[in-house]
């Protein structure tokens, strides 16, 4: 093999092209080696980590060093499955995570440390599990919806009729209740069932639609809420259905108004972001946009099931607004995340914008 040859198949260029997280520490628990993936995973700069102790330049890995120490020591070599790397306040790595001892070129003791990402297969399982249990729950609330609305038919013409054999004014104030309520009934019940059309779907600028939404709620503002926008303007045109777009936005924004009470920040932000799994159909290419606020939060145990009707945080609120929003992007394929934590929640919408490749 010539030196070039071997050059491009270094054990470093190889390893720089996995991806699978590597690094190494040599006896004292210093970094010696990160490739890309490790970079990528941590957030961290391989130049910055060289000859660093490892709690120093990797804080996600401060909590274990009791662990690396005995791997160390005792030359065992060992797996941890789903393991939550933590560090500061932030949100946890989910890391399938080897560490095998071995001796470097000097016979001194290292350690040789792989990652697995999980977030991504944890979020396509969690993904999926949320579509299907959202269409179970369509099933059943149509169901349900179609056996309320017969009854209800007939209680309405009943009071109708009932009204029009009524001489006195008093008594007819009862059947005008009635009636008014049993309307107010149909229309929760149609709300229930969601839209009775299938998207019309026409290519569209996404900012255009969450620009009718801002207009919209920008003149109600509380005088201590700001609305801001962080748009990307080279997003190309969508394929979707502008009004059923404005109603999902209106709802998102909305619920940031009300988590807000009377101050606090909302920024809407558009991206696009590459090879995104939704429904198990990875996309080349897919619209992100993004509802965030600096508000209190969703209760951690209320997060899990926001999405499912007739949840809700608020004691006024219905709970049909983030499912209906839901169905209406799974009518575009797409999908609504939600993260939360004590001064930010983020919706993020995602509209697939190329054909799926499998």
């Amino acid at each position: 093999m010539r030196a070039d040859e071997y050059s491009e198949h270094r054990p470093d260029t190889i390893l720089d092209n996995l991806k699978t997280a590597v690094v190494c520490l040599d006896d004292r628990l210093h970094v010696t080696y990160l490739n890309t993936a490790s970079e990528m995973l941590f957030g961290v700069s391989a130049r910055h980590c060289d000859q660093e102790a490892f709690d120093k330049a990797l804080p996600y890995l401060a909590d274990h060093r009791s662990r690396l120490t005995a791997a160390l020591t005792e030359g065992a070599a060992y797996t941890e499955r789903e393991l939550h790397l933590r560090a500061g306040g932030g949100d946890p790595l989910i890391v399938d995570c080897t560490v095998t001892p071995f001796t470097d070129r000097a016979g001194e003791s290292a350690l040789l440390m792989e990652f697995l990402s999980l977030d991504r297969q944890l979020r396509i399982s969690r993904d999926d599990q949320m579509r299907i249990q959202n269409l179970a729950n369509r099933e059943m609330i149509r169901g349900m919806a179609h056996e309320i609305k017969n009854p209800l038919g007939g209680l309405r013409g009943a009071a109708q009729l009932l009204e029009r054999e009524i001489d006195d004014d008093e008594l007819k104030e009862y059947t005008t209740v009635i009636i008014r309520e049993a309307d107010r009934l149909q229309n929760l019940v149609d709300g229930l069932l969601g839209p009775r059309r299938p998207p019309n779907k026409q290519p569209l600028n996404i900012h255009e639609p969450l620009e009718h939404v801002r207009a919209l709620i920008d003149t109600e503002l509380p005088p201590g809420i700001t609305l801001e926008r962080d748009y990307d303007p080279s997003i190309p045109e969508v394929r979707a259905d502008r009004e059923q777009l404005i109603q999902t936005f209106f709802n998102l924004v909305g619920n940031a108004v009300t988590a807000l009470g009377r101050s606090g920040n909302i920024l809407l932000r558009t991206r696009t972001q590459r090879l995104f799994t939704i429904g198990g159909v990875k996309h080349r290419l897919v619209t992100r946009v993004d509802v965030v606020d600096n508000g209190p939060g969703i209760a951690r145990d209320l997060l899990p099931r926001i999405f499912h009707p007739m949840v809700s945080s608020r004691a006024e609120g219905s709970g049909m607004g983030l499912p209906i929003a839901q169905y209406l992007i799974h009518l575009h394929d797409g999908l609504i995340e939600c993260e939360s934590r004590p001064g930010q929640t983020v919706f993020s919408v995602f509209l697939p914008m190329e054909a799926s490749d499998g």
